[in-house]
């Protein structure tokens, strides 16, 4: 088996096992839009005696991770012919995108798993969840009069992408949008966008949504405080003569809506979303803000990670006052370790969707209750959010 890029004449190939695998079929007109927008740098192939066996994507991103823009690459388009699976082409491509990451400088990657369990095995791990909303006419917020107006149809994407980098920001795992994904992957002809503006004239959130079957599907909805919020969700609430109801989708886990409308029973979902993996933990880690001062200083930590080995083994993990950190291979036995927990884990924790002690009250990692106590302490409070799709 070989694996390597494709090349530009391959294509066909690459479309062909991606509509097999997935199960769709593009019309002429799209198929040739997709063919002039096709990379195939970025696509990784094994090959068997020259024909494409299995094939993924790796698509170079950037991520907001404590407010800072760290590299990262996304898997895409994991596919392999039917008759080739259980062979190690995808596990063999999936070792070999992590080489190619960390050579490239992506700390972390994220995927969209077709089937959870089996991306852990190799150290991606559930990063972020999302909420969805279905919510009948009758329980939508309430109407209130604001100081500001909304308008329709904006698609400036220089004010859209402002309001969106100033709420992704807070979040751990958003991505950072550059101008041909707006127009490409999240705007398109058959949505519609609003914007409120403060009384001053600044905009201060946006929508964006389509009426679909008597219905509001709101795609995004971005707010940078309460007025905005509610002068959105009037301007949405005036569709109530054309709708029955309004669904919203990737909601981030920590909002609230629910508990601010006037009867909180609507129906809600809590879905486990996008997967992501520390690539080059000593890299990630020591451009980490950590909590400081911290009474100790030093913990001997171990990383499970077989298939990245740079990641994998003890590390002596130290914190400075400041709270900058540095990690240091130490040649011991993993029975000295402090703390001890695979990769998938340890990314958990990084980007704060999950806590050291509730981890370790289910057995994810194990240590020392000191270490315990400090890991909980220097790691800050985070939620993490993801509004796209790859």
């Amino acid at each position: 088996m070989v694996i390597r890029q494709l090349r530009s004449e391959e294509f066909d190939a690459s479309m062909n096992l991606s509509e097999y695998a997935f199960q769709y079929k593009l019309p002429s007109e799209k198929r040739a839009s997709a063919k002039e927008r096709f990379k195939p740098e970025q696509v990784w192939g094994a090959f068997e005696d020259g024909t494409l066996e299995a094939k993924l994507t790796i698509i170079p991103f950037q991520v907001y991770i404590q407010g800072r823009v760290v590299p990262m690459g996304g898997i895409a388009g994991v596919a392999t012919w039917p008759e080739n699976r259980r062979q190690g082409h995808v596990a063999n491509l999936l070792s070999h995108a992590l080489h190619t990451m960390n050579e490239a400088g992506q700390t972390l990657s994220f995927l969209h798993p077709f089937l959870i369990p089996f991306y852990r095995k190799f150290g991606w791990e559930v990063y972020c969840e999302y909420k969805k909303y279905s919510i009948p006419v009758a329980k939508f917020p309430k109407k209130v009069e604001v100081e500001g107006k909304v308008k329709r149809d904006i698609k400036d994407i220089e004010v859209l992408d402002s309001l969106y980098t100033r709420f992704a920001v807070s979040y751990n795992g958003t991505l950072k949008r550059d101008l041909d994904w707006w127009k490409n992957s999240v705007l398109d002809d058959e949505g519609k966008s609003a914007v409120f503006y403060s009384k001053s004239g600044e905009p201060e959130g946006y929508v964006l949504y389509k009426v679909e079957n008597r219905e509001l599907v709101i795609d995004e909805f971005v707010f940078l405080n309460e007025q905005a919020r509610q002068g959105l969700w009037t301007f949405l609430a005036n569709h109530d003569s054309m709708v029955t109801g309004a669904s919203l989708k990737l909601v981030p886990s920590d909002d609230i809506l629910p508990f601010l409308l006037p009867d909180p029973r609507i129906g809600q979902e809590n879905y486990p979303y996008f997967m992501g993996r520390i690539v080059n933990a000593k890299s990630f880690i020591e451009t980490y803000a950590f909590r400081g001062n911290s009474s100790q200083k030093k913990q001997l930590i171990y990383i499970e990670d077989k298939y990245a080995p740079w990641n994998d083994g003890l590390w002596a993990w130290n914190i400075s006052n400041e709270g900058s950190a540095t990690l240091i291979r130490v040649e011991r036995e993993r029975a000295e370790a402090d703390f001890s927990c695979d990769i998938g884990t340890l990314t958990a924790l990084m980007l704060g969707y999950k806590r050291p002690t509730e981890m370790a009250r289910y057995g994810s990692v194990s240590g020392h209750a000191a270490a315990l106590e400090w890991f909980e302490e220097i790691i800050p409070q985070a939620q993490t959010a993801l509004f796209d799709h790859f």
